[in-house]
């Protein structure tokens, strides 16, 4: 039983499937897991990526989404390289934090959340610095849930010799991605997103001719993603170090309903749907998006405060014993809360919210 529907961009609202697929122990060690489990994860998620294995392969690490960016940035980036990351929200930035605790030699450029990354913006970034090697973006930066050009920037990351490195945390597996026409050297998400897992681990998709490059390169051990593809490469998916073995199942359990449910493409369209009737019944009852249409991800909508007297605690709290969970605002310079739209949230799970909302308001 549920305590109440999670509307925010991870951990969310997981399906019945994938919660009793952790009623099962599993032994790390065994075939049935390894081979049985987290090879069919590794070979769905290149297939989810539109790429092969014989250009492509994935790395599974435990912890959050953060800790796979930065086991990549830190076993990507040569104390030679240097680093360009192009942000605007929180999780660019987080990056560049990263990159200052790892003493990478990188460049910075920062945009308002509310403006996206652009063709033109990366190519002026990479003009301005001939010397970069790695290039780093989010592609739906949920600071504010924009969606930056991912498609269309990769055409122009393309004309140079960068390796370039994507956080699709909240979009992959959400949003079709073709990582092998975009050019993409290293996709970055984790289990707790669109493919509707539970937290625990995350991973990487990673050029087999980049990753190679990787080897000796980390900065440590637990994070060294060479070292764990490697590892499971050799051992037909055993892990280094003890793997979130419930977390790995539900996990795969969640990939089989992602298939049952259409695949990618269907998932946007739900998503997609949902934002919809969530945006268009906020703005029934008064509240204003913070992005306009155009560059409004499907994935978390931000709604800037309706007055001046607007208690968001108050209002979050009302919505949570009528059986909704939402987020806080996280952009600097406007009072704004958030509210996702993925996970196991469907249609009219949205339009309950909007009448719950409603009655919150009378």
């Amino acid at each position: 039983m549920r305590n109440y529907l999670l509307l925010t961009p991870g951990p969310l609202s997981t399906a019945q499937t994938v919660r009793e697929a952790m009623l099962q122990d599993w032994c790390t060690w065994d075939k049935d897991y390894n081979e049985g489990i987290v090879t069919p994860i590794r070979q769905s998620l290149l297939k989810l990526a539109k790429v092969d294995d014989a250009d492509y392969t994935t790395v599974l690490l435990q912890g959050s989404g953060t800790y796979c960016v930065e086991a990549t940035l830190g076993a990507t980036v040569k104390p030679t390289d240097k680093l360009l990351i192009i942000a605007n929200g929180a999780y660019g930035k987080r990056m560049a934090t990263i990159a200052s605790y790892y003493e990478l030699n990188y460049e910075l450029v920062s945009y308002h959340e509310a403006e996206p990354v652009t063709p033109e913006v990366v190519r002026r970034a990479l003009e301005a610095h001939k010397d970069i090697t790695h290039f780093a973006m989010v592609h739906c930066e949920t600071t504010t849930g924009i969606l930056n050009q991912l498609e269309e920037v990769s055409r122009v990351v393309k004309e140079y010799p960068v390796t370039f490195i994507v956080d699709a945390m909240s979009s992959f597996g959400g949003i079709p991605i073709d990582v092998k026409a975009y050019g993409i050297d290293f996709l970055i998400s984790s289990a707790n997103k669109c493919i509707q897992g539970v937290p625990g681990f995350g991973f990487i998709i990673a050029s087999r001719k980049k990753l190679l490059e990787c080897k000796g390169v980390a900065r440590s051990l637990s994070l060294d993603i060479y070292d764990q593809w490697e590892v499971m490469e050799k051992g037909k998916g055993k892990w280094r170090f003890t793997s979130p073995t419930h977390v790995v199942r539900a996990f795969y359990q969640a990939l089989l309903d992602l298939e049952q449910e259409g695949g990618v493409e269907v998932r946007h369209q739900r998503y997609q749907e949902n934002n919809t009737i969530l945006i268009e019944g906020m703005q029934e009852l008064g509240f204003t998006p913070l992005l306009p249409a155009e560059i409004q991800s499907p994935i978390i909508s931000s709604f800037l405060y309706p007055s001046s007297d607007f208690n968001f605690q108050s209002f979050y709290e009302s919505l949570k014993a009528k059986g909704f969970v939402i987020y806080p605002g996280k952009i600097s310079d406007a009072e704004t809360f958030r509210i996702g739209n993925i996970g196991d949230v469907y249609p009219e799970d949205m339009r309950r919210l909007i009448s719950c909302i409603r009655e919150i308001l009378e």
